[in-house]
């Protein structure tokens, strides 16, 4: 089985630094423009079937990505992006200052992260991730199928460490996964490994 793991394409409230998580927002004409560039890397990759979060920004990209392919996709709530609960829709000035400073640890010291008020635990999306990850991979109808996954960045990241032993405080490795950045694994006999990590279309 191979796996191309794809985060959604940009939106407007990335563009605008706002805290997205779980609020359904679509894509931008950037984001799509991101998603028809990475289409066209993958158009040869012969994908049979896709799973993707239920969010419109995730769906929308995989739709872009399969164009006219009859690929079904199945929407998993496991690939959802994580809650920032009471913090969604505030603008990440970089400040730390009131209910934003739980979101700056997000990044720079995420052992420490304290989810807000209805807010996901870092713990939790590892959690769900991996056992979307686990389940996929254990499915013999799967075994000689190309897979596509659209999901999100800190869901894509956590996805990718459950395959690497990693402290809490690098959750993030080298970064938060761009727009439309690609992950390939290659999954055989119950061994799933990495073979591409954050590719921009470009270099696909």
């Amino acid at each position: 089985m191979q796996i191309y793991i794809v985060r959604h394409g940009e939106t407007l409230w990335n563009v605008q630094k706002r805290l997205q998580g779980r609020t359904d927002i679509e894509l931008n004409d950037n984001g799509r423009f991101l998603a028809k560039k990475t289409a066209e890397a993958l158009k040869s990759v012969p994908f049979t079937v896709c799973f993707s979060s239920p969010l419109k920004r995730a769906k929308e990209t995989a739709g872009i990505l399969l164009a006219d392919r009859h690929v079904p996709v199945r929407e998993d709530e496991r690939l959802i992006e994580i809650s920032f609960g009471e913090m969604e829709g505030l603008v990440n000035d970089g400040s730390g200052r009131g209910m934003l400073k739980n979101y700056q640890d997000f990044f720079k010291a995420p052992g420490r992260y304290v989810p807000p008020p209805g807010g996901e635990a870092l713990s939790s999306l590892c959690r769900r991730t991996e056992q979307f990850l686990t389940d996929i991979t254990g499915r013999a109808e799967l075994e000689q199928e190309t897979v596509l996954v659209a999901t999100h960045g800190a869901a894509m990241r956590a996805l990718l460490n459950s395959l690497r032993e990693y402290s809490p405080n690098d959750f993030w490795g080298k970064g938060v996964p761009k727009n439309c950045a690609v992950a390939v694994l290659e999954s055989h006999g119950g061994e799933v490994r990495i073979c591409k990590e954050d590719e921009a279309a470009a270099s696909l």
